[in-house]
């Protein structure tokens, strides 16, 4: 009994099923990854922001006697933020410019070098106090709703 040898190695219908797999993997896996560098470059704006927050609490803790006569810091750009709160943006790559609205206290940046898709947006923090002169941040702005920050 003699056995013919078997040839080792895959056949072309093999090495072309495993290039489609591969490739329907890539397919979904790319704009997947390009999301969350997006998301990871939003986030060290959304941080800076948060620090903007923490000044205009500190700043309202200081300015405010009471919770009728709320005071806002005039804030139109990014040197009098710094010079008013005492918040440096300037090392920031991902803001261009930032403000505070002196009437309602909402903070907005607008975005750059991050992508495309949301270079030249603004990302925006709106305050609400509460009855005991707390304040709840709530993230807006006019990104694309996967982009803006969740907390």
């Amino acid at each position: 009994m003699f056995k013919k040898p078997r040839k080792k190695g895959f056949t072309l219908i093999e090495l072309l099923i495993l290039m489609a797999i591969i490739g329907i993997l890539a397919a979904v896996a790319i704009p997947m990854y390009k999301t969350q560098i997006i998301k990871a470059k939003i986030t060290e704006a959304a941080n800076a922001v948060r620090h903007i927050a923490t000044g205009v609490n500190n700043y309202l803790q200081n300015t405010t006697i009471d919770s009728e006569n709320i005071v806002w810091p005039n804030c139109p750009d990014i040197a009098t933020i710094q010079s008013s709160l005492g918040v440096g943006l300037r090392s920031i790559t991902r803001i261009s410019a930032a403000q505070i609205d002196s009437t309602t206290g909402v903070i907005e940046v607008t975005l750059t070098n991050i992508d495309s898709t949301v270079d030249g947006r603004i990302l925006s923090l709106t305050p609400t106090l509460a009855g005991d002169a707390s304040i709840k941040w709530e993230w807006g702005g006019n990104l694309p709703a996967k982009y803006v920050p969740q907390r």
